[in-house]
């Protein structure tokens, strides 16, 4: 049995889907308790635990940095904790967000962090706690999480859409969309893969192909629904947010190929696949 963290997230979604889980949401795992998640997989004792649970509302987090690092910080070090003393993997969702998000390389797994804004700090307090934690673990660090459920880009841009025939978009933000099924397919090929082999714990990037501007994205998902809607592209300086948003959020995912055989999915094809299940038609 596998125990995830997150039942309601769009990862958490998609990974119910899939084999043996047991999905936790808030009534049973509050993150603002840590004691209380590691407690919960004691109490389960499964086979191996994915946190898809986070605090990922980026701007209120600049207000409530306290919330948002014992959530992505003290909990996810808690559950390291305890399947370390279980002797079962842990597997992890984080960001981007831990880089300083200037440049153009992808990020490689070995480059410094630098966190901007109080998101990426708590997400790399709990990438910390985890690798401190003694327990055998992956990191996955992805971007742009998209999917038929919650709250992402694709969605907005659809009802963004129904209400007008132009939108301006950023275009000097980078990055690979990548479809939660892909993210929770690799979670799954992951944790399998470190039970039976736990030298493979470590960190991690998942992506999706090819980079692309939010502004090119969007004209992709215009295209692909068949929705006329002018785009005028603007720089990041003329959409001021409360939290820094990173420029450069493209990954360098080749150490996940190599150590799980993991191929970065082709988000067009993933896009294709949530408009189909929101049922949006050409």
């Amino acid at each position: 049995m596998i125990l995830v963290f997150g039942k309601t997230g769009q990862v958490g979604i998609e990974l119910r889907r899939r084999g043996d889980i047991v999905g936790l949401g808030r009534g049973q795992a509050d993150l603002s308790n840590p004691s209380a998640c590691a407690d919960t997989i004691r109490a389960h004792a499964p086979l191996v635990v994915i946190n898809a649970a986070a605090y990922t509302a980026v701007d209120r987090a600049e207000e409530d940095e306290e919330l948002a690092t014992i959530v992505n910080g003290d909990a996810p070090t808690a559950m390291a904790q305890a399947c370390a003393e279980l002797s079962i993997p842990f597997v992890h969702i984080s960001t981007d967000y831990v880089f300083d998000g200037m440049g153009y390389s992808p990020w490689q797994v070995t480059d410094a962090t630098a966190p901007q804004n109080a998101y990426g700090r708590s997400k790399l307090t709990g990438e910390e706690g985890i690798c401190n934690s003694g327990a055998t673990y992956a990191i996955l660090r992805t971007s742009w999480v998209i999917s038929a459920h919650g709250t992402n880009f694709v969605k907005t841009m659809l009802r963004l859409s129904e209400t007008g025939d132009a939108l301006s978009i950023v275009a000097d933000q980078i990055g690979g969309p990548t479809p939660a099924r892909d993210i929770a397919a690799a979670c799954l090929q992951i944790a399998e893969q470190l039970q039976q082999d736990p030298s493979k714990s470590g960190t991690y990037h998942f992506s999706g192909a090819p980079n692309v501007s939010w502004a090119h994205f969007a004209s992709e998902i215009f295209n692909q629904a068949a929705r006329r809607i002018q785009i005028t592209t603007i720089p990041t300086r003329n959409y001021p947010t409360l939290a820094v948003r990173p420029l450069n959020s493209r990954m360098d995912c080749r150490e996940t190929k190599q150590a799980f055989g993991l191929e970065q999915p082709n988000w067009r094809l993933g896009l294709q696949q949530i408009l189909k299940d929101l049922e949006v038609t050409a």
